[in-house]
């Protein structure tokens, strides 16, 4: 017989619930893009509620912690690997966000065992989801990096200077190239080197292609010569190269099909086991044992992953 949960804790979970989420659409997911009221209009006094600003006191005491304590984990540099628009602060209270919610949602359907262990796996799910869109974004530039190249060899015999031929492939491209792009030509036309600027695109990209292209710029710059006939040699030299890559990665295809069966098994059975057999699976979420095997299989699943992931990355 399944326990009853106290209506006290029952309300209190609620409130906790619809509290998260009124904090994250309203003063999280709407974000700070754009330019602000009170610089598009500076004879408007902007009023602004209580809960707004004891938000946006958050956020900045968490900004301001995490520029005097910069972790590798996270920082701002990984949310501009990823392409988010936003602080440190604003990803860390959504992280908070859906942590909390996460939590009260498994103490409702699954006891206080299923809250614990929402509590530990999410903000390592939320870590997993960031280096995920950081993986994709990288991918993208990648893609787009040999159609690039060729539109500033073309800027290039067509007789515009080298930061017009950037400009015109920022304009033709899309995102994350023209991101990026848009920032080197904004960069420079506010002082900066222009190497220095490719450079830092190919380390938040961490695109060796993009850095090749980046030294051959840097290296003409010093010795001169025709730049549009290098770029052809490196753009036929990354082709080369990507369609290398390409044969590696169909014939590692079944080991990395194999990795994600393996990983994916164990947690689906044991999601399958909480939905279809709740009595069986109660003794891994209010017991001692229960909570050790837990444990100890998700840190044998991370060691696996590890050594799989490991595995199934040849080098070439």
């Amino acid at each position: 017989m399944t326990p009853s949960v106290p209506v006290a804790l029952f309300m209190t979970g609620l409130f906790l619930v619809y509290t998260s989420l009124a904090l994250f659409f309203v003063f999280v997911w709407k974000g700070r893009q754009g330019v602000p009221l009170s610089r598009r209009r500076p004879e408007i006094v902007q009023q602004s509620s209580s809960l707004t600003r004891l938000t946006n006191q958050a956020v900045g005491a968490l900004n301001r912690g995490l520029k005097k304590r910069p972790t590798s984990i996270f920082n701002r540099d990984k949310l501009e690997q990823a392409g988010l628009n936003k602080e440190p602060g604003d990803y860390l209270l959504i992280a908070g966000t859906v942590t909390l919610v996460t939590t009260v949602a498994a103490f409702l359907l699954g006891g206080l065992g299923m809250s614990i262990l929402a509590f530990i796996v999410t903000p390592f799910l939320l870590y997993l989801g960031l280096n995920f869109l950081i993986s994709r974004r990288r991918k993208a530039f990648d893609a787009q990096v040999p159609d690039t190249l060729q539109m500033f060899s073309g800027g290039l015999r067509a007789g515009h200077s080298l930061l017009r031929a950037i400009d015109a492939a920022a304009q033709e491209n899309d995102g994350p190239m023209a991101v990026e792009l848009t920032r080197i030509v904004n960069e420079t036309r506010i002082g900066r080197d222009l190497g220095e600027s490719m450079a830092d695109v190919s380390r938040r990209t961490a695109s060796e292609d993009f850095y090749w292209i980046a030294q051959a710029i840097e290296i003409h710059r010093e010795v001169g010569g025709d730049l549009a006939e290098v770029l052809d040699h490196v753009g036929e030299t990354i082709r080369d190269r990507n369609q290398v890559k390409g044969q590696v990665r169909a014939l590692s295809a079944e080991g990395r099909i194999s990795a994600l069966v393996l990983m994916a098994l164990p947690i689906l059975m044991f999601i399958g086991l909480v939905l279809f057999n709740p009595t069986y699976s109660r003794v891994f979420t209010t017991t001692f044992i229960g909570f050790a095997m837990l444990g100890a299989a998700i840190i044998l699943l991370s060691v696996g992953g590890l050594w799989l992931s490991r595995i199934i990355k040849p080098k070439y």
